[in-house]
Parts: structure tokens; C-alpha cells; sequence
């Protein structure tokens, strides 16, 4: 590592939430570890830690990243959440990738080309998000009729994306019910893999019967998905929305206790004194109104730093940030308790990704998938990647 710019992954506290979250929700044969955009940012080299807690198969966005995460582990099963062309059926095979049909015309197409050995299959049901998956009953009955005549097809998921939190929403409710309706003339029993909780679903209502796996993705990276429950007028507004709407009921609070694995560090390069009445950064933007002390941190907007970020964290206390952050450096206003090589957090314990993603008007998802891979990962065991 040259610049002293990085992301700390500490790779025992990932295991632990799988730990975490499996012992309190016991009662699924899969766990689904959603490793896409690399791993949430943390990079794809944690895939084993995420194992080692229990996690028992993976889902990517695309083969490129199924790829990618072999290069860490050859074992454990991949599930491709997006159909991928089959032009790379070859691929697909030797890496023993699981592929998603969510159309009848991808199932002839694919049947036209004749695997010559086992291909899994999940089928993806379009419930409600409009994005991907099947919708017409009787196109989803053809195409499992056509796997199943294919004896190097195996048929050994089904699943659908739930759009909404669930959480005293009418809409989950719609969404479940629409998977019973296009799923009442198959078995769901003789279906392996049936999933369809992501993280905040899984936290919020009971496990469905016919469920045998659920996807966990922020979750696993320390964010709990517990709420607050209502009080006063508002829990008499969603007690009679419940009512007359037929909601089905509601978790709102969980015990896990889940911690964040992910922080970002950097450290002062440079520190100036500048008067009053002088201006600091790109445009002129920030007027100094009286004398003081600027550090320039080796880190900017290309790193993922958002122009939202108003503190970073430097010796356990927040310094203020100035100016418009640049592509590569940022200033901070500090005093003399400040100097040259101090370590800085972005965020991490001091600063969290929470109250980063509240001043972005945003969440953790974009706080952080938004760290570029520029920015090496160092890990908890010494391990230094650069993606």
C-alpha cells in the first residue's frame, strides 16, 4: 500500500453476525449469503469468513462476479440472481454456477442448446418489483415441465424479490400472496431451495411455511433491521390499518447484536496555517473567518467520499471538513492537537456508516458499495487486497 488510504475489514466480527443471525433464526435449511458489488465493498476475499458463520450458499448479480468469488472458494454453491447470457453456457458449467430462468423464452433457448451436464436452476417469480421474473402461471408451468424432461436440468429453486420492508405494508402482503397464486399447481415441498426474505423481511414476519432459504444481505454486514415499535397515536394508526386491512403482523423489534466489520482510514498528509479573509479548495468556496489550521487528507471524491461528509474523526474527536472535497484530497479544519501522519477515520466507530448515510440523505447500501475499489482492503488477518 503506498497511499495511507485503505478500508479495515475485521474479518471475525462477519462470522460472528452469521453466527448471530442463524442462532436466532434457526428454522431455514439455506442460508443465502448475498455477496454482489463485492461483497457490500468488503471485498470478495471474506466469502470463507461468511462460510465459516454458517452461511451455506451465495448469491452475486452477475457471472462476472460468480467468477470472482471462485477465485476464493470452489466449493460452495453460487447463485446468479440475474439470467446470464447463454452464449457463456460453457463457463456457467466448468465454474459450477446456479443460473436464474425468468422467462419461458430463456428456458427454450437454453434447452436449444442441450447441456450436456447438470445445470442448476432457480426459477425468479415477479411478484410485484416489475424488474425481472415470471408473471403467467401457465408460462411458468411449460417451463418447469420442460426442465424436468431434461435430465441434465435440475429444478432446485424458486424464488421471488419482495419489493417493500414489510413492514406494516399491505404490499408484502400482496407480494406473498401473489407467489401462493403462481406457485398453486407445483409441489413447493420437492423444490430444494424455496426463498423468498431478504434481510428486513426476514427480521419482520414469521418464516413462511413452504420457505426453506432466505437471502441475508445487509445483515450480515451489522445492520440489525430492528425499529423501534410504535407508541401512542401512532401504534393506534397501524393496530387499525392492521384491521382493516388485514396486515399481516409485524416484528418490529430484534435482539441481535450485530456489529459493523467495515471502517475507512486515512491519514494527514499536510497541515497549514491560513488567515483570515483566505479562501481554501476548488471556487473559492470557503472563506476562512479567522486564522486557522487546515489538514489535506489523501482522499477525495474518486475514493467514494461523498461532498455530504461534514466530520471525520481524528485523535477520537471530529474535526470539520471545508471546502468542496476534491477528487483526490480533502481539507479539514483542526487545531494544534493535530499533526503530520495522524490517522483519520472517515467512518468506523467514532463516525458511524449510519450517521455518514443520514447526511447523505441515503443508506448504508450506498455508503458502502460507494467505496472505490482504488481504495485497498486491508483485513483483520493481514491480508492486503487491492480490487
Amino acid at each position: 500500500m503506498y497511499r495511507p488510504t485503505y478500508v479495515k475489514i475485521e474479518n471475525d466480527i462477519l462470522t460472528n453476525n452469521i453466527k448471530e443471525i442463524i442462532n436466532k433464526y434457526d428454522d431455514y435449511k439455506y442460508y443465502i449469503g448475498v455477496v454482489k458489488a463485492n461483497a457490500y465493498g468488503h471485498g470478495d476475499y471474506i466469502v470463507n469468513d461468511l462460510i465459516k458463520g454458517g452461511v451455506n450458499y451465495l448469491a452475486v448479480s452477475s457471472l462476472e462476479e460468480a467468477l470472482s468469488i471462485r477465485k476464493y472458494n470452489q466449493e460452495i454453491p453460487i447463485l446468479c440472481l440475474e439470467p446470464i447470457n447463454l452464449e457463456h453456457l460453457s463457463v456457467i458449467l466448468e465454474n459450477n454456477i446456479t443460473i436464474t430462468i425468468e422467462s419461458l423464452e430463456y428456458t427454450k433457448e437454453l434447452l436449444k442448446l442441450n447441456p450436456s451436464q447438470k445445470l442448476k436452476i432457480h426459477l425468479k417469480l415477479d411478484t410485484g418489483m416489475s424488474r425481472l421474473g415470471f408473471t403467467d402461471q401457465q408460462n411458468l408451468d411449460k417451463t418447469i415441465s420442460l426442465i424436468k424432461e431434461n435430465k441434465h436440468l435440475y429444478l432446485e429453486g424458486i424464488y421471488t424479490h419482495l419489493a417493500t420492508s414489510g413492514i406494516n405494508d399491505i404490499y408484502y402482503d400482496k407480494q406473498i400472496n401473489k407467489f401462493k397464486e403462481l406457485t398453486s399447481n407445483i409441489d413447493l415441498s420437492t423444490i430444494d431451495i424455496v426463498h423468498l426474505n431478504r434481510s428486513i423481511t426476514l427480521t419482520h414476519h414469521q418464516k413462511l411455511p413452504f420457505e426453506t432459504g432466505t437471502r441475508l444481505g445487509i445483515i450480515m454486514y451489522g445492520f440489525s433491521q430492528s425499529i423501534n415499535s410504535p407508541t401512542g397515536l401512532k401504534k393506534i394508526k397501524r393496530d387499525f390499518l392492521h384491521k382493516i386491512h388485514h396486515i399481516s403482523p409485524t416484528i418490529m423489534e430484534n435482539d441481535l447484536n450485530l456489529k459493523t466489520a467495515f471502517s475507512l482510514h486515512t491519514e494527514v498528509i499536510s497541515i497549514r496555517n491560513i488567515k483570515k479573509g483566505d479562501f481554501a479548495g476548488y471556487g473559492a468556496n470557503y472563506l476562512a473567518k479567522e486564522d486557522m489550521m487546515v489538514a489535506t487528507l489523501p482522499i477525495g471524491y474518486a475514493d467514494g467520499i461523498s461532498a455530504s461528509m461534514k466530520y471525520v474523526s481524528i485523535n477520537d474527536k471530529k474535526y470539520e471538513i471545508v471546502g468542496d472535497i476534491c477528487m483526490d484530497m480533502t481539507l479539514v479544519k483542526v487545531d494544534k492537537n493535530v499533526k503530520l501522519h495522524d490517522k483519520v477515520e472517515i467512518f468506523g466507530n467514532d463516525i458511524s456508516i449510519k450517521s455518514v448515510a443520514r447526511n447523505m440523505q441515503s443508506n448504508a447500501y450506498h455508503v458502502l458499495t460507494g467505496i472505490t475499489t482504488r481504495v485497498p482492503r486491508i483485513y483483520q488477518d493481514g491480508k492486503e487486497i487491492k480490487y
